[in-house]
């Protein structure tokens, strides 16, 4: 993949994303055939109704909002767009999260050799692109354009609010000699990467110009991929539609749609 744009500006890199592209590739087929194997075999991957009520909804997410955009970010890069190369680590960021959750609920399987290589090719794929970036350029070239400090606000608060809140639901379920909740295990190892992500911005460091913009779009992903999810359950499921959470949803999602939206709009002035 060619560090340069149309345009003949180039892109802040400091080499090749071939391998990067690859990489994501090999991501994107997993995550395909993981998807498609749980829609066609419901019963055999996710044995109990709470599995199934909990994660055929969620592949077919993954297939309809996930996979295209997480091949959308590197087609992008490769037409010299600088927001698909701040979206890409994102975009990979989700699958980490997602495939956290999947390995949680099904650990000791087959499938959790295939859910683990998603969550660790997908954080390798992220830390080749962060360390493929010219920091310093895409500073140079944010700085005034995006809200870093309303961003950087934004996704600390949200980290410490989800790492409390699954802490709290870890802790209930030990204490209940309950299973692992899948969604707070993933909150658990990941909202942490939001706080220091948050602060990095805030502070208005090279590292935080460069993995913000992939943070607020993985976090605007997540709450978009729920609301489509409570949309799907009734459909998939056959759960009642869940209009409470979907409405808590959509409200929260709008503190993390607001910095995001901007964030694009500086992006592309810049770009």
């Amino acid at each position: 993949m060619q560090p340069s744009t149309t345009s003949g500006q180039s892109l802040p890199l400091t080499r090749r994303l071939t391998g990067d592209a690859a990489l994501t590739l090999v991501v994107a087929l997993l995550m395909t055939a993981a998807s498609i194997a749980g829609l066609l075999a419901p019963h055999t991957l996710y044995p109990s109704e709470e599995l199934r009520h909990g994660f055929v909804s969620n592949d077919v997410v993954n297939l309809v909002l996930g996979l295209p955009l997480l091949l959308a970010a590197p087609a992008l890069t490769r037409r010299g767009k600088l927001l698909g190369l701040l979206f890409w680590p994102g975009a990979l960021f989700y699958v980490t999260y997602n495939y956290i959750a999947y390995a949680v609920a099904r650990p000791l399987t087959w499938q959790f050799i295939l859910y683990l290589a998603l969550v660790g090719l997908s954080a390798w794929a992220i830390l080749r692109l962060l360390k493929s970036i010219d920091g310093a350029a895409v500073q140079a070239q944010l700085a005034g354009a995006v809200p870093a400090r309303f961003g950087g606000g934004v996704l600390a608060m949200l980290g410490v609010l989800f790492f409390l809140r699954a802490v709290a639901a870890i802790v209930g379920a030990l204490a209940a000699g309950e299973a692992l909740p899948p969604a707070e295990c993933a909150d658990l190892l990941t909202a942490p990467l939001w706080v220091a992500g948050g602060v990095t911005l805030w502070r208005r460091r090279t590292l935080g110009y460069v993995a913000g913009a992939g943070l607020l779009f993985q976090a605007s992903l997540l709450f978009v991929a729920l609301l489509v999810f409570f949309i799907l359950q009734p459909f998939v499921a056959g759960v009642p539609f869940p209009a409470e959470d979907f409405v808590i949803i959509f409200v929260m999602g709008w503190i993390c749609f607001v910095p995001f939206g901007l964030f694009v709009r500086g992006i592309v002035q810049r770009s």
